[in-house]
Formats: structure tokens, sequence, C-alpha cells
């Protein structure tokens, strides 16, 4: 978990894609971000860090298992957001997704989350705002 986690935020920066959430799993993962200020075309630069993190992901994964070339990613999706109270909620879902998934009873006790991090760096008000937002009527498949 921790070499996965440690992948999508080094993709990430390498990209420059500025990480506001995510939430590592071993079947799956959610990121909220910005996009480089700089990139003409976000979806373009998004796909290069999803392909080479993915690449650098899988290759690992089945060394470790001893499966040379099993495709390890499926499919991915990608919304962009922008409505500003749907990228709160979203940023309080993926904060809050190891808690939905049952793993730990309070976000900030999964390591390979954002929660920690985030109520260390960000204020307590935007915080109780963020935590405060309704996920509910969001569209986000996850049924991992």
């Amino acid at each position: 978990m921790k070499a996965l986690h440690d992948g999508l935020l080094k993709y990430a920066h390498i990209y420059h894609w500025r990480l506001e959430a995510w939430a590592v799993f071993p079947n799956h993962y959610h990121f909220v971000a910005h996009s480089p200020e700089d990139a003409e075309d976000g979806a373009a630069s998004l796909s290069g860090l999803l392909a080479d993190f993915h690449q650098s992901a899988s290759s690992w994964v089945n060394e470790l298992d001893g499966r040379v070339g099993r495709k390890v990613w499926h499919n991915f999706w990608e919304t962009r957001l922008t409505y500003q109270k749907s990228y709160f909620a979203r940023l309080n879902y993926v904060h809050q997704n190891a808690v939905k998934h049952g793993v730990v009873p309070v976000a900030n006790q999964y390591p390979w989350c954002s929660s920690q991090w985030f109520e260390r760096t960000a204020t307590r008000a935007q915080v109780n705002a963020i935590y405060s937002m309704k996920t509910d009527q969001l569209n986000v498949l996850d049924d991992f």
C-alpha cells in the first residue's frame, strides 16, 4: 500500500498536478487535484500521469507476484469539477473513503489517504466546512 500511495504522490508531483484529496486501496484509488497551470490540455496531462503511474505500479506488483505482463489496472473515470459545491463534496468523499469502505472508523486513521495531511494543513474552519459537505448525492463509481 505504501508503494502505491507513494507512487501516486510521486507521479502527481512529476506531472505538476496539485493533489487536494486522495485515497489509495489495494483494488482502487480516488483523487481530487488541480491540473498544471501551464498545461494546454489538462486531460492529456492527466492521461500521461495515469499511464506512467499505472505502468510503474503494474510492473512492480507483477514482479512481486511473479506475473509478468498481467493487466493490473483495468479502467479509470475522470470528472472535471466545475461547481464549487460538487468540488467540496468530492473532497469530503475522497478524504472519508476509507470510512465508507469500513476500513477505519475515523478517516485520519487510514495512512494511505489525505485526511491526516488535510487536517494538519487546513484551518479548522476549512476542515469543518469540507467535512460537513453531503456526499450522498454524488455519482461516484465506487463499488469495490
